[in-house]
């Protein structure tokens, strides 16, 4: 049996809540350091899943003590968003 460690990793999918109050499943889909702090990206698991051309919504969150927290300013979020973007190029 594996130990969960409370580590966030690329792959682990959570549970949210949406504006209805209804599960939704997202999953990490990359992490990145970024002026020494650590952000996730993430995406609900059924967008992820359906085999589309269009592009998912990918939400960008901060990784503290373990747990995601939400962006704070527009400007960490665009710096943040971007760092995300350009790893993806290389």
């Amino acid at each position: 049996m594996e130990e969960n460690t409370g580590k966030i990793e690329v792959g682990q999918i959570f549970m949210v809540l949406d504006e209805d109050d209804q599960e939704q499943e997202m999953e990490v889909l990359g992490l990145l350091t970024v002026e020494e702090v650590e952000y996730a990206a993430v995406g609900f698991v059924e967008d992820i899943q359906e085999e589309s051309d269009e592009d998912i919504d990918v939400f960008f969150f901060r990784v503290a003590d373990e747990e995601l927290s939400f962006i704070d300013s527009d400007e960490e979020f665009e710096k943040v968003s971007a760092a995300f973007e350009e790893a993806e190029e290389q």
